[in-house]
């Protein structure tokens, strides 16, 4: 039997992100007619029917399903195999994909992408903001190469390097007072609490930094964002916890939010640098995540005096 050849791999998996043959063909820089002729030859190498079509719909067969995840795979690591290459010949260069949750993205980019550029210049980096539950669906999906995000988080078979910890900072209304010069993470039992909503990993981390496992929800109040959590403490609706990072990255700018360190060993959250295990960038992600941490380390500021 003839083997399916890489072009007619792309076109099926387009195909299934798009689920419109015109909106594939977009994505694949060919003609409709010349996606749709190299399914059709696909479905004919493999004596398989892979997508059903009517005028107005199409879906995919579960044998069509099964035969996209392997073309996944096959393209993923044809992809892997190239930048072998290119990664041994010349570290840090080209393409990386690289998926970043929205509570370091805003704090952390801003900072580290100009000396990141300066110390690599033919490095061309993709960045895509998500929830960290969709960012590990992507790069086991091979739609990203790289995750920074916080740890720990169970995102399956990957390599965690840890860059540097975060330390959380209780915030607090304007005219709340007497405030101790450090807060007791016992003495947050007591108020009213504004956290992230369900899905975001802060939240998960904040509560368990902080031996707060359990939330009262007549005391708590959910946000969508740390700046919007930011202005509902601003607004006297409640007290927060917040990463270190972003308050050195200016979230505080404009409002009267008075903040305090929690005493003892600060609760913190760990920033880590994540990619699949055994990628052929391995080397590529070690210098990466290297460049991170030295860069965090030289550039970061206690805002506590």
């Amino acid at each position: 039997m003839v083997p399916p050849t890489l072009r007619q791999l792309r076109y099926l998996a387009a195909l299934h992100d798009h689920m419109h043959f015109g909106r594939a063909a977009d994505a694949c820089h060919v003609t409709q007619s010349t996606l749709s002729s190299g399914i059709a030859e696909l479905e004919t190498i493999l004596d398989a029917r892979l997508v059903e079509r009517t005028r107005r719909s199409l879906w995919f067969t579960p044998l069509g399903e099964q035969v996209v995840k392997k073309a996944r795979t096959i393209l993923r690591e044809t992809e892997e195999l190239v930048e072998l290459t290119q990664a041994a010949s010349d570290p840090l260069t080209g393409v990386i994909r690289m998926g970043i949750i929205p509570t370091i993205a805003p704090f952390f980019l801003p900072y580290a992408m100009s000396p990141l550029r300066v110390a690599y210049p033919k490095l061309k980096l993709h960045l895509r903001e998500q929830m960290s539950e969709i960012l590990c669906q992507e790069l086991h999906a091979g739609e990203l190469d790289v995750l920074l995000y916080a740890l720990p988080y169970r995102c399956g078979d990957v390599h965690e390097e840890v860059l540097f910890s975060d330390p959380f900072v209780a915030a607090y209304p304007p005219g709340d007072a007497p405030l101790p010069d450090m807060v007791r993470t016992e003495d947050l039992n007591g108020e009213t609490l504004l956290l992230l909503e369900e899905g975001h990993c802060l939240r998960d981390h904040a509560l368990a930094a902080c031996s707060l496992p359990g939330i009262d929800p007549t005391r708590s109040i959910l946000g969508t964002s740390l700046h919007t959590l930011v202005q509902m403490v601003d607004n006297g609706m409640g007290m927060t916890l917040l990463p270190e990072m972003a308050i050195a990255g200016g979230i505080l700018s404009g409002t009267d939010v008075q903040t305090r360190p929690l005493s003892g060993t600060a609760p913190a959250r760990k920033i880590g640098l994540v990619w699949r295990r055994n990628s052929a960038r391995q080397t590529d992600f070690d210098l990466l995540a290297g460049f991170l941490r030295s860069w965090h380390a030289r550039r970061r500021q206690p805002i506590f005096s």
